[in-house]
Order: C-alpha cells, then sequence, then structure tokens
C-alpha cells in the first residue's frame, strides 16, 4: 500500500502561478493548467499524513513523515510515525528500509515500457490531460479545488484519484487514491516548498550493516 500511493502521490505532486480556479473552469482546463505547472516543479519537499481506509479488511492506519523528491525519478519517503521506515529511489533502485525488522528490499526502477501512468511521471514522461480523464470531485477539503483523475488505461493499483490544489496556485494540498477492493489512501501535504536545489546526493541510500538484504524476494 505505502509503495503504490507513493508512487501515485509523486505522479501529481510534482505536478508560476495559474489563474484562480474558483470561478469553476471547465474540469479540462484546470487539468491543463496543473499540467503546465508539473513542467516546472524540478524538486519539492514536505512534511506529509497518510491515512488509510477501508478495503477488505476495513482497517484504518494513520502515518506521518516527510518527502522529499527531485525530476527524474529521486525520492525519499522518511516515515516517523508510528513505525520509522524509508522508501527511497535513487533513479535506478527502489529501497524500502524497516529498521524494526533489520530488512531492507531493493527492487529495480521499472523500465519505461512496463511502468504505470504514475511511473512515467515520476521520470518526467507523464501528461496528466492525455493519461486521465478530469472531473471535479464531488467533495474538496475546505479552502481546496479537488479534480478526479480517472486513468485514460486501466491501471491494477487503483481505480483513480482525487487531487485537492490550493485553488490560486495549484499547488497540491492533498491526494486521494482509491483502488480495487474499496480502500482510500489519502496523502495530506504541509510546509511544502518547490525548485530548492536539492541534491542527487539527498537521495543516496547507504545499506545498514547487520541487515536482511531481500533482492526480487530472495534474502541475500
Amino acid at each position: 500500500m505505502m509503495t503504490r500511493l507513493a508512487v501515485a502521490a509523486l505522479a501529481l505532486c510534482m505536478a508560476s502561478s495559474v489563474p484562480a480556479a474558483q470561478s469553476r473552469y471547465p474540469a479540462d482546463d484546470l487539468a491543463r493548467s496543473l499540467q503546465q505547472r508539473y513542467r516546472y516543479i524540478q524538486d519539492f519537499s514536505a512534511d506529509f499524513t497518510q491515512t488509510y481506509r477501508g478495503g477488505v479488511l476495513r482497517t484504518q492506519t494513520t502515518e506521518r513523515g516527510t518527502v522529499a523528491v527531485k525530476k527524474p525519478g529521486l525520492m525519499r519517503w522518511i516515515y516517523t510515525s508510528p513505525e520509522r521506515k524509508e522508501f527511497v529511489s535513487d533513479g535506478r533502485k527502489i529501497y524500502f528500509y524497516t529498521p524494526q525488522d533489520r530488512q531492507v528490499q531493493v527492487m529495480d526502477v521499472p523500465p519505461e515500457d512496463q511502468a504505470t501512468t504514475p511511473d512515467l511521471f515520476l521520470a518526467g514522461k507523464g501528461d496528466i490531460v492525455r493519461d486521465f480523464t478530469a472531473a471535479y470531485a464531488d467533495t474538496a477539503p475546505a479552502g481546496t479545488v479537488a479534480l478526479k483523475l480517472t486513468p485514460r488505461r486501466p491501471q491494477p493499483e487503483y481505480e483513480y484519484l482525487i487531487v485537492a490544489l490550493d485553488p490560486t496556485s495549484l499547488q497540491i494540498r492533498g491526494l486521494t487514491t482509491r483502488d480495487r477492493q474499496g480502500g482510500e489512501s489519502t496523502l495530506t501535504f504541509t510546509n511544502l516548498k518547490e525548485n530548492t536545489g536539492l541534491s542527487d546526493k539527498d537521495f543516496a541510500f547507504r545499506i545498514p550493516r547487520g541487515v536482511d538484504v531481500i533482492t526480487d524476494g530472495t534474502r541475500n
């Protein structure tokens, strides 16, 4: 669940001010403005709160942490509560580290011809207008405008996304992913900073000593 939402969130958070959305532009126009904004964002960092509700097991969880992203495809999610864990991509490999389990899972970043729509956004090659149909969501968090984005090509990992935007700047405030088991994962962002010149070194991951390393499902 964490991996799926992380990728979906990055797809849109990488998305110059644009005209205010209070006048209820057509949803396609708002999506086009979001895509234009996305092209100019090279990196960002933020605090986040992630909640998950529903699904087959009817569970509910809340996690918190920080995130940093840099195009193309560099990211670091550090979960600080209730359990510490890290999800890092250096553009070639993806690392999922759980200190409590003393375990690191290592995966290859998927090649472009095997990538999902969110993965293409990570590579800076996605297009919101091309890859999604846009409509206004039925409800939106206070002070935001919300777009419901349904992938034109069915995705196995999610049914649709709802992105909550600042109505003036189109900066992302939240993202909800609806999966095909009926569960909803929501990321809420605060203290978001854009284009601060993050270094590639911020996304290097060193495997700690003494941990189990699992590559392609095999313990090394």
